[in-house]
């Protein structure tokens, strides 16, 4: 577990803060920055969440007052001179931070990391980082115990959103008997699980469901069935009527299939490029595969950004999938 203490005794001698989080977010992204703005302004911070990306629109029932700020449409890279720490959730990594990455590299402010992925890179900030955390939002509800701050409804549902969708709804192999313990106290706290579940699932647009049709009718299988994967092309997005946030969970569907142990997906990005996401239920090591095109993450879920078209892209990382399966 990360020693809070230091990360305390920064907030108890600064006044402003900026939140940001990591491009194509998630719901542990977005969940630990509402969770640790809550917390902070509880102190009577003065707290401003700043990303480089508008909010999916799946994702935008976490943040119906409209706190999540997207950098060069809400908030302009001046505005940030007048704040005094910068708090980095969910990763550490340069790829991942897009337009936020120039403001991190220039900016005075104090640069605080939170974050529970293995790999990362050296942004010149203070870390507190447990790849052992299920999720981020763990670290958040650390954070908050250090700091002294009770957990609210609201934090504890932002907190639940986060810890739920990292571990696949306490499916994934990084559920344990903590993790079941941390998502208890929150809904003792007020988050309410049968309300998010529905929020994230059962609100789907026909575009999401046609995308799914077109994405798992492509679905290939080889080494035995071990490994199964598929690609979602940018016209795909656009004959589904669907939205580039309705790829997400796409690849947990794929290893739903009995006998398979490692899924690929790609999925191209609206300015080109393939989003490569890996998962794994066997030894193969997802952070180790997507750290050779770039990327990162965890040993049982990362990713990666590839450059390209698809078949040389399809091509490249299917021959590294095979080769770590060989070893």
């Amino acid at each position: 577990m990360p020693d809070w203490s230091r990360f305390a005794e920064i907030v108890a001698a600064s006044r402003r803060f900026v939140l940001t989080s990591h491009i194509r977010p998630d719901c542990d992204a977005l969940g630990s920055e509402l969770a640790l703005a809550a917390v902070l302004e509880k102190l009577g911070k003065d707290v401003l969440i700043c990303n480089p990306f508008d909010v999916p629109p799946n994702y935008r029932f976490l943040d119906p007052v409209g706190s999540l700020k997207q950098l060069g449409v809400d908030i302009q890279v001046a505005e940030l001179k007048a704040y005094e720490v910068l708090i980095i959730l969910d990763t550490s990594a340069w790829a991942q931070l897009g337009a936020m990455g120039d403001v991190i590299r220039t900016t005075r402010m104090k640069k605080l990391v939170v974050d529970h992925h293995v790999s990362g890179d050296d942004l010149g900030a203070e870390v507190w980082k447990d790849s052992q955390a299920e999720a981020t939002g763990r670290l958040v509800v650390e954070a908050a115990d250090a700091l002294g701050v009770g957990l609210t409804p609201e934090i504890a549902q932002w907190a639940f959103a986060a810890l739920a969708t990292d571990t696949g709804w306490f499916r994934f192999s990084s559920t344990s008997a903590e993790t079941l313990r941390l998502a208890g106290r929150l809904v003792a706290a007020g988050a309410d699980p049968a309300r998010l579940y529905k929020d994230l699932y059962e609100d789907d647009t026909l575009g999401r469901l046609k995308l799914t049709g077109r994405t798992l009718a492509k679905a290939t299988s080889e080494w035995d069935g071990r490994l199964i994967y598929s690609w979602i092309e940018w016209s795909d997005f656009e004959a589904a009527g669907a939205l580039p946030s309705d790829s997400e969970d796409m690849i947990n569907m794929l290893l739903s299939v009995g006998g398979s142990q490692v899924a690929v997906i790609l999925v191209e990005q609206p300015r080109g490029g393939f989003k490569v996401s890996f998962r794994s239920r066997c030894k193969l090591d997802c952070s180790r595969l997507a750290s050779a095109f770039g990327g990162g993450g965890h040993k049982k879920a990362a990713g990666a950004f590839l450059d390209g078209a698809l078949e040389p892209v399809r091509t490249r990382v299917l021959d590294g999938v095979r080769k770590a399966l060989q070893g």
